[in-house]
């Protein structure tokens, strides 16, 4: 009588209820599981669900076999997932978090079954849930740590100055990358690892332009003279002072686009003064009676002196003047040039500028950005050169058509349907070299109909004369791109040690793929080595071919390049993990260079990164290349054209794109479980501490927590450091400080060069995408850091902030 009290009541209708829950919980397991044992694929999902289904039905049937049954699942999950993942942190989650969590409700019943001495044994079974308990309250506790870390010593450098003391003042941040060679390092240690942590805001800037659809605020300021000067997504100007955030000046351009409204940045142009024509008198007539030379241009006194200059999403290519925001009257037509001359037809949103144009030796050269596989012959992506003085042209490189200097013929256009140059160049005033990196000729993921110069110079670094426009040379990244892997880095110009006591000028270029190419700047040989390796040659389709090989950088670390396994599937739940499992296994992957094809087909590093248009920062004085990334895989699939047709679409990146012109249209996307969760193991982004003397990773973190992100598009608030995608770029100081803010969340961070621990971190009002700048102001002294905060990609959380730091005052 007894045993039968200790089964029978409500307790007994627990066990009923417990036993059909886990019959449901199993019963996906054992379905999805099936699935992927089809496909060649664990079979581990399938038994421990008829395991759990077993012991559901024994739970109803109210035996405690049940109870050891579920044991023995739990505990051959243990080592299951042990030997799958080891004792990495973030792989465990999803294996073992939720059997354990089951298993404590298991153990909490295990009185209630009948005995056969009626009485009830609580200690063991309460005990081990206990222990389930705690394990599970530290593994939540340990979440909130950074996992995956590394870090090891180096040995630091001498300073090797990348450009001149006299080419840009210390404390200004004149070009995008602060300096023409794109380091993004500025000397100035007033804010250092030792006070970073007493910053706070000194002010806030709204510019009214808060992006909404495809807008993006990516713009990096400008600090000149006693100015800061910011563009807002429609290439609206602001000029600020320093201390308080106040307007000086406002220019709007009304520029309009269709799509891809961002402005990353405006450049800075300061005329050398002609000297007075008493100084310079008009040269006497050479004796064979040709015409004489011009004489020097005198400024008239109406001119603009200091000029910023800007591009706008409608292609116009514009001068201001740097202390009124008017339009520079002498330079081409009241201020403005149009950038379509030449380029042929250009429909609505398929060619402007996103990026800041380059600007040296009274010369502005711009290139631009065309719409991705929409079809083909879109925009050339020509590059010019245009009088700062001016507005006139005074070269142009047409990769196509060498032979077109300038302008093309009458009636004629820049070559068509060539790669472009959409990111930022750096240049070598010594050497006399601008570094272009160059774009594929869309559409992205077909390429049989590509022109021979579209080829060779897909995906490249680009030397030219930047007196000519004539290359010096060029370096391939890709051959046959089919990817989408754009150069999208600005290159980083700085001397590397060369083991003999000296130093090699060196081009340090990032990519989409995660290598890290290391060029001599004067010729484009590989200083760190180079090495061609075959690839994937099945599965594409038969109108298109393939390289045989590709370009690794072997002699340089690469960054989230891990190959994938389906053991690397990741998901918040078992479920979702398993889901990603069975897609993983119906798509085509053979490593990186896995060819798009008629099935979908796995893209890794994806074709947003890998490293991305945000660039790297070198801090100059310790020899280290910081970097961060994107670990977001991609799929894509070719359609037939019928069918694309049938279907519509003209998306840029995810999506289908028509890519008109060709057999197939293609659908791309992110590779997600139903939960929006990508479907490979945490980090999904870093940073990275390289050591360019070693050329050996010092340090490695995740980037970003999830609190304003997570399942479902759903905001966890949890500032859990699993890593997440980065976009923007870092810079780095001599205070050994490492600022960045184009996290998930929303915060500026700053963190210990030479270790990449976090030393302070400062919320924001929105993300941000863009790459922080710093200065000091001549009229304070005081040193600010400035980010601007539009929103991180893929938030709904938006604004037009520009948000300026400074150290407290007490301290």
């Amino acid at each position: 009588m007894a045993a039968q009290r200790t089964s029978g009541g409500s307790g007994g209708w627990l066990l009923v209820l417990f036993g059909l829950l886990m019959v449901i919980i199993g019963a996906p397991l054992v379905y999805g599981g099936v699935q992927l044992i089809g496909l060649g694929g664990s079979w581990y999902y399938a038994l421990a669900g008829l395991g759990v289904i077993a012991s559901g039905i024994l739970y109803m049937m109210r035996r405690k076999a049940g109870l050891w049954l579920y044991g023995f699942v739990f505990l051959a999950t243990v080592g299951w997932a042990l030997w799958e993942s080891g004792l990495e942190f973030w792989p465990l989650i999803p294996r073992l978090v939720a059997p354990a969590v089951i298993a404590i409700p298991a153990l909490l019943l295990a009185p209630l079954f009948p005995s056969s001495d009626g009485k009830s044994r609580k200690a063991a079974p309460f005990a081990l849930a206990g222990l389930l308990v705690v394990a599970l309250a530290a593994t939540g506790f340990y979440a909130f740590a950074p996992h995956g870390v590394t870090r090891n010593e180096f040995a630091k450098v001498e300073p090797t100055p990348s450009v001149p003391p006299a080419a840009a003042s210390a404390t200004d941040w004149r070009h995008y990358g602060r300096t023409p060679a794109g380091t993004r390092y500025a000397p100035i240690d007033q804010i250092n690892r030792d006070n970073v942590d007493q910053l706070e805001v000194a002010w806030t800037f709204r510019s009214g332009d808060t992006p909404s659809g495809s807008a993006q605020d990516q713009s990096t300021p400008l600090f000149v003279d006693g100015t800061l000067y910011t563009c807002s997504p429609t290439n609206i100007v602001n000029a600020l002072n320093p201390d308080t955030g106040e307007v000086k000046w406002t220019y709007d351009p009304k520029a309009k686009s269709v799509l891809w409204q961002r402005c990353r940045g405006v450049s800075y142009y300061e005329p050398v003064p002609a000297p007075a024509q008493a100084e310079a008198p008009a040269p006497a007539a050479p004796a064979d009676g040709t015409a004489a030379p011009a004489a020097p241009v005198v400024a008239a006194s109406n001119a603009c002196a200091a000029r910023i200059v800007m591009t706008t999403i409608d292609a116009r290519l514009i001068q201001l003047d740097a202390k009124t925001g008017e339009l520079c009257q002498d330079f081409g037509n009241g201020g403005i040039v149009d950038l379509k001359s030449g380029m042929g037809e250009i429909k609505d949103g398929f060619y402007f500028q996103t990026s800041a144009p380059t600007v040296t030796r009274d010369l502005i050269m711009v290139g631009g950005w065309v719409w991705d596989n929409v079809e083909t012959g879109e925009p050339s992506g020509a590059v010019r050169a245009f009088s700062a003085r001016t507005g006139e042209l005074v070269w142009a490189w047409d990769l196509g058509n060498p032979a077109i200097t300038k302008l093309p013929p009458e009636g004629e256009s820049y070559t068509r349907g060539t790669p472009n140059v959409w990111s930022t160049p750096a240049y070598d005033e010594a050497l006399g070299l601008v570094y272009l990196p160059t774009g594929n000729a869309t559409p992205d993921f077909f390429g049989a109909h590509r022109s021979k110069a579209a080829e060779d110079y897909t995906a490249s670094v680009v030397a030219l004369d930047i007196a000519t426009g004539r290359e010096r040379w060029k370096f391939q990244t890709v051959h046959h791109d089919i990817w989408d892997y754009d150069v999208p880095a600005q290159p980083a110009l700085y001397d590397v040690p060369d083991g003999k006591g000296g130093t090699v000028p060196a081009l340090i270029q990032l990519t989409k793929r995660g290598q890290i190419f290391m060029l001599d700047r004067r010729d484009g040989k590989p200083i760190a080595e180079v090495e061609e390796r075959p690839v994937p040659q099945t599965g594409g389709v038969p109108e298109d071919f393939l390289s045989p090989t590709q370009p690794y950088s072997v002699g340089m670390p690469s960054i989230g390049t891990e190959p994938f396994t389906e053991a690397r599937m990741w998901g918040a739940t078992p479920y979702d993990q398993l889901y990603c499992r069975i897609e993983f296994k119906k798509m085509r992957y053979e490593g990186e260079f896995t060819p798009p094809g008629l099935t979908r087909s796995i893209i890794f590093p994806g074709y947003y990164g890998g490293m991305n248009w945000g660039s790297a920062a070198i801090d100059e004085a310790r020899g280290l290349l910081i970097v961060n990334d994107i670990r977001m895989p991609q799929f894509a699939q070719l359609m037939p054209r019928e069918e694309t047709d049938t279907y519509g679409g003209s998306a840029a990146h995810d999506g289908l794109s028509q890519q008109k012109g060709t057999p197939y249209g293609a659908l791309k996307n992110g590779f997600m479980s139903p939960l929006g969760v990508p479907c490979h193991q945490p980090p999904y982004g870093t940073f990275t501490g390289i050591d360019l003397k070693s050329r050996q990773i010092v340090w490695q973190v995740p980037a970003g927590t999830l609190q304003d992100t997570g399942p479902l598009g759903m905001k966890t608030g949890l500032q859990i450091p699993i890593g997440m995608p980065t976009l923007g770029g870092p810079i780095a100081t001599s205070g050994g400080v490492v600022f960045y803010a184009g996290t998930q969340d929303y915060y500026l961070r700053a963190l210990d060069v030479e270790t990449g621990e976090e030393l302070w971190k400062g919320r924001l009002p929105v993300g941000a995408q863009a790459t922080p700048m710093t200065f000091v102001s001549p009229d304070s002294g005081t040193q600010y850091v400035v980010i601007s905060a539009g929103g991180a990609r893929q938030s709904p959380d938006r604004g037009d902030y520009v948000v300026a730091y400074k150290l407290s005052k007490k301290n």
